[in-house]
């Protein structure tokens, strides 16, 4: 039996409840900045939008770790997951996506961020283009088991990720040096004029 397979045993003999995601998280919607592209100073903090970094800043309107789910545009992956990016530091967030932080030890925010990213959403998307308004969010159900089986499950999933960006980091690098080994022999290969001239021909 597994460490986890233990800890729900003892802590959680009787299942787990959900809860909604507003109950959990802070929102800091009301913090937002949208600042249009020629209003924008260049500098080095992450101006991020709906999905992900879209510039890069000369100063900051947070500072932490936080979940940013897409609000308009790019909401919904074709998994019917929602976007979402995990932000750490100092960055900017723009109005098209919302932003969340951790408000209790009750609930893990890097634990409440895997349950997003596997929870179906589709039926909460509005309009066109797409939309997630705060409400809807808010009432997003996630399961949320004792403090020490959230750890545990964040601990594993993490690990899982590490291994697969050493293994992605590893298989590039080989990838790389035999597309270099490739194209040398190709080069080397395919050139008849310089193979004529190395067998005596003119």
């Amino acid at each position: 039996m597994s460490k986890l397979d233990e800890l729900i045993k003892e802590l959680c003999p009787d299942g787990v409840e959900y809860v909604k995601l507003g109950d959990v998280v802070n929102i800091l919607d009301n913090l937002r900045k949208p600042v249009s592209k020629q209003n924008r100073i260049s500098g080095i903090y992450p101006y991020y939008g709906a999905n992900g970094i879209q510039d890069y800043v000369d100063s900051y309107i947070f500072d932490g770790i936080y979940i940013l789910m897409g609000e308009d545009g790019s909401v919904i992956n074709t998994d019917n997951t929602p976007i979402l990016t995990w932000a750490t530091g100092k960055i900017w967030v723009n109005n098209h996506a919302h932003i969340l932080s951790e408000i209790s030890e009750k609930a893990l925010l890097r634990y409440i961020y895997f349950c997003l990213s596997k929870t179906n959403v589709s039926n909460i998307v509005r309009g066109t283009p797409p939309k997630i308004n705060q409400q809807n969010m808010r009432n997003i159900q996630i399961l949320l088991p004792p403090l020490a089986v959230q750890e545990e499950i964040v601990r594993i999933l993490d690990h899982f990720i590490e291994l697969t960006t050493k293994l992605t980091t590893k298989l590039t690098t080989e990838l790389t040096a035999r597309k270099k080994q490739y194209e040398y022999y190709r080069n080397q290969l395919l050139n008849f004029d310089k193979l004529r001239m190395e067998n005596g021909e003119r």
